[in-house]
């Protein structure tokens, strides 16, 4: 039964590695493409005019979407697969993880390697690259503080996350972990980041003043992303072999859990803190198309909505009106009105689309 289990553990570990960070057969560096679906109106933009952007991470490149059309605006093309995106707080940063290539080293050398992958980061108006920084192996998901000091990257590989300082774009301490360190969040007053260990059933909370683990949380099987409501007294975490989240009151380390659909990858917590949405991605050959809405007062599911297959990545836009997720076995993001429980729009954007972020 043991030996089941550390299968049944390491598959679903697999799954999600291999899903999240492929490689990639395009050679080109960090070029922009021509837009996949847009017109003259999207390409060119007003420096003065608003404008809100999404972003998803992809194999083998960055798609940038125009939120106001519902349209593809351009397709950023990188050497590696990329796992994961984010915009720093004040909307000029966008920062992503990528994985890079094998190689041919890599491929024939007869032993498994690791190698270490970046955190990029590019300016959100002009779309060039700022600075890329060398992490730890495998990276996953990468998240700003919210006071801008710092971007936190877990390196699921090395069992620990790397803390680079934004003044300086340097890596300035690697902080152990559970095993598997994958989707995590930090607290809105920027002090403290809970990491979901997809090897284990633990949350892993740091201590950014003191750089260090304080404890781990014990919630249930393979944790994939973490989500906290804005005063800071509400985790909640996707159990994908249980398929139900985990919502744990921080004041006790309490753990309620709450059915969702099958395979849940990432979580989203709006704004306000009422609902979580959960993205239910299922597996390859048997994919999940939905998104549970769930109250965190009542601790239940209020709405399901049908997506694309894969559903994998979510987040909502800043005023909650707009639910948006990557749909990984479909190649397409599904835009939802949060209100009225219904996709709206449909985007095609580039492979295999992982990680999602909203500036609106």
């Amino acid at each position: 039964m043991k030996k089941h289990s550390i299968i049944t553990l390491l598959f679903l570990l697999s799954l999600f590695l291999v899903a999240c960070g492929n490689g990639t057969d395009n050679k080109s560096k960090d070029t922009i493409n021509n837009p996949v679906n847009s017109d003259k109106s999207t390409q060119v933009v007003s420096k003065k005019e608003k404008v809100n952007f999404v972003y998803t991470a992809d194999h083998g490149s960055i798609t940038k979407m125009d939120a106001t059309t519902n349209k593809t605006v351009k397709s950023i093309k990188i050497e590696g697969s990329v796992h994961n995106v984010q915009i720093s707080p004040d909307g000029k940063i966008l920062g992503a993880t990528v994985v890079p290539e094998m190689g041919e080293h890599g491929e024939h050398s007869g032993h498994e390697e690791k190698i270490n992958g970046y955190a990029l980061f590019y300016d959100v108006e002009s779309d060039k690259l700022l600075h890329k920084v060398e992490v730890g192996a495998h990276p996953a998901h990468i998240v700003f503080t919210e006071n801008r000091k710092y971007a936190l990257v877990t390196n699921n590989e090395d069992n620990n996350v790397s803390v680079i300082d934004l003044s300086s774009y340097k890596v300035v301490q690697n902080i152990s972990t559970g095993k598997g360190p994958h989707g995590f969040r930090i607290a809105a007053n920027s002090k403290t980041a809970y990491i979901a260990n997809m090897g284990e059933d633990t949350v892993s909370v740091i201590d950014l003043d003191s750089m260090k683990e304080m404890k781990q949380i014990k919630v249930g099987k393979t944790p994939v992303t973490t989500g906290i409501t804005q005063d800071g007294k509400t985790l909640v975490t996707t159990l994908n072999a249980e398929n139900s989240i985990a919502i744990i009151n921080l004041d006790t380390d309490k753990v309620d859990k709450v059915s969702v659909g099958e395979g849940p990858a990432q979580v989203y917590i709006q704004s306000n803190g009422k609902y979580a949405f959960v993205a239910n991605q299922g597996t390859p050959e048997n994919p999940a198309n939905s998104i549970s809405k769930i109250d965190l007062e009542t601790k239940k599911v209020v709405a399901t909505i049908k997506v694309g297959n894969g559903a994998h990545g979510i987040v909502t836009s800043d005023n909650n009106k707009f639910v948006y997720v990557t749909n990984m076995y479909d190649n397409t993001v599904s835009v939802i009105e949060n209100e009225g429980n219904k996709v709206i729009a449909t985007m095609k954007v580039g492979m295999e689309p992982n990680g999602i972020t909203a500036i609106n």
